[in-house]
């Protein structure tokens, strides 16, 4: 008999996930598979869940893959894969971290070495969890990397805990950073001290910022980003109107604004604030708003009088994924990583860890695969 793994599917909003059961697929020449061991809750899985973004109206096929921050073993190897991405040699068993998207590495976007914005690079994502190869999300047992995938061995030090959230939150902060030029004794607003939050923190220290200004309303996020970090906060229960917070960072930075601002609420309505609060001169990182259709006003003069550069940021490059791992295993015993999830949920309780995710009982979650 076939062996088989569980995929929790997605059909639309307000629709409870489906379990379904699936083939695991035989990968491919250069394809690999994995057994994943924890896949976390992103933001932009909720949007998907809550119907902030209507994939199924927009054409997405249901039964939909949802899921792509996450970490496992190595299942079953294609033919003429037996190293990472490094080089180094590649066994079953063996635990990586991943990229879970595909540049084509042809078309003329990643020539010009934008690989992070290929047109084609989610290909993967446009088709039914009903059609081979099945495991199209990490919200399943299962994950199947197609060739010209990206992929790390992690070491035995770092806890899937750690790891987990790589290959998303941590990897964009760490190319958004990348993109925006940070260099030291520069300074930095974050927007929003969600786990993309926190991890940019940890990033912007480590790169030399001054100052590390965090906006939240959140005490537990406040108090998490400035353990990661932050060496201000801007408390929304404090600081009520988007003038008073834009105030108060120009008053934390002399009167000038932040170097860098990273807008990683994922809402619409602080792009204004943003671009208030940054410096003549200085850059501003979107990051956050993935919801299509929704739209803000703002004075775009700002931009032009301030000279902002104005940088959007959706995915990151091989590269980043592989800083991203270095960052965590030199600063593994400087920064608590295994923080950044608050909870845990089996699978099979897909519909209770959004659910509670949503409300904003738990910070983030992670679904334990198997369980």
């Amino acid at each position: 008999m076939a062996e088989t793994g569980i995929a929790a599917t997605y059909h639309g909003t307000n629709i409870p996930f489906d379990l379904r059961e699936y083939p695991v697929p035989d990968p491919e020449p250069g394809a690999a598979v994995l057994a994943l061991t924890m896949a976390n809750v992103c933001g932009s899985d909720l949007h998907y869940w809550r119907g902030d973004i209507d994939v199924v109206k927009m054409g997405r096929p249901t039964p939909m893959a949802l899921g792509h921050e996450g970490t496992g073993k190595i299942h079953k190897l294609g033919d003429g894969v037996t190293t990472d991405t490094l080089g180094e040699s590649l066994s079953e068993g063996d635990r990586v971290v991943f990229q879970y998207f595909y540049p084509c590495m042809q078309c003329a976007t990643c020539l010009k070495g934008h690989t992070y914005a290929c047109p084609t690079r989610q290909f993967d994502r446009t088709q039914s969890a009903d059609v081979w190869p099945h495991f199209r999300g990490t919200f399943a047992e299962y994950y199947y990397l197609h060739p010209k995938h990206a992929m790390f061995k992690v070491p035995d030090s770092l806890s899937d805990l750690e790891i987990a959230g790589i290959n998303c939150a941590l990897s964009q902060v760490v190319s958004g950073l990348d993109r925006a030029g940070l260099t030291f004794g520069e300074t930095v607003a974050i927007q929003g001290a969600g786990g993309l939050g926190v991890y940019a923190a940890g990033i912007a220290k480590a790169r030399g910022a001054a100052k590390v200004i965090a906006i939240d309303g959140v005490d537990e996020r406040l108090d998490l980003i400035r353990e990661f970090g932050a060496t201000d906060v801007v408390d929304i229960r404090e600081y009520e109107t988007p003038e008073e917070r834009a105030d108060a960072v120009r008053d934390l930075t002399g009167g000038l604004g932040t170097d860098v601002t990273l807008e990683l609420v994922g809402h619409p309505g602080v792009v204004r604030e943003g671009l208030d609060m940054t410096a003549h001169g200085g850059r501003y990182l979107e990051i956050g708003n993935i919801n299509v259709g929704w739209d803000t006003e703002f004075d775009p003069s700002v931009i032009v009088f301030k000279s902002i550069s104005v940088i959007g940021i959706a995915h990151y490059k091989a590269e980043d994924l592989r800083n991203a791992l270095n960052f965590l295993i030199a600063y593994k015993d400087r920064l608590p990583f295994d923080r950044i999830l608050s909870h845990t949920f089996p699978l099979s309780q897909i519909d209770h860890a959004m659910e509670q995710q949503d409300k904003g009982y738990i910070t983030r979650s992670a679904l334990i695969p198997g369980s």
